[in-house]
């Protein structure tokens, strides 16, 4: 018998009844109680203190701010997928502003030299975000695949302003992950940072140097997160 088994085989055979989880206090884990414009306060407060850039839009207008993110930036290339409604709409928006599309829904292989090398930024959508932490969470799919918010210099996330949580676990608790853990999430505090050479902070040097968030409001942006 291994010593795995043999280990399991002593806990069936304990006699002191079935085992069961202790009793745990989560209070210190959830119960912010922040309203909505807190929350959205504190998420731009903290993603933008370590260089993160946050673009409030209409929802309706949301493509507009999109559009001029990339004049700004100078992006000539940008890499999305396409089924997700965030690169479908994206793609209908951006078809004569003389941005090249690329898909990203496909073998890395076939493309990877293209998106080390000539890709300016790509554009994800994201599952919502943590204002204690000033954090965003996406679960990567083959249509958006992770190296979209890892590999092109500029990372484009697009945020629903009422998709924001408190903390990290109410994100988890909420959203099910114990009954439907995902097989691969990102959370994602700001562009990559290093600071391994004589404690230099460097930024993009294994990920994007840039990340702006396009936050849609179901109305008018609200003066107080502008």
């Amino acid at each position: 018998m291994s010593a795995r088994n043999a280990i399991l085989k002593r806990l069936r055979e304990r006699l002191d009844g079935p085992l069961s989880a202790p009793e745990s206090d989560f209070d210190v884990a959830t119960n912010r109680g922040w309203s909505q414009e807190e929350r959205l306060a504190r998420f731009e407060r903290w993603i933008g203190s370590v260089h993160g850039e946050v673009v409030h839009t209409g929802e309706a207008r949301w493509t507009e701010a999109l559009a001029k993110v990339l004049a700004d930036k100078n992006v000539r290339r940008l890499a999305l997928g396409r089924q997700h409604p965030v690169a479908a709409e994206a793609r209908r928006a951006l078809g004569d502003a003389g941005v090249e599309l690329v898909d990203a829904d496909r073998d890395i292989e076939q493309w990877q030299r293209e998106q080390f090398e000539s890709v300016d930024a790509g554009l994800t959508s994201t599952r919502g975000a943590i204002a204690e932490t000033g954090s965003l969470w996406l679960w990567p799919t083959p249509d958006e695949p992770r190296l979209l918010s890892l590999v092109p210099p500029l990372h484009i996330a697009v945020l629903d302003a009422d998709a924001i949580e408190d903390t990290f676990f109410d994100v988890v608790g909420r959203h099910g992950w114990a009954s439907g853990m995902p097989t691969n999430a990102l959370l994602i505090s700001g562009p990559s940072k290093t600071a391994d050479i004589e404690q230099t902070l460097a930024y993009g040097v294994h990920g994007p140097r840039e990340l702006v968030v396009i936050v849609r409001h179901a109305g008018e942006p609200p003066e107080v997160a502008r």
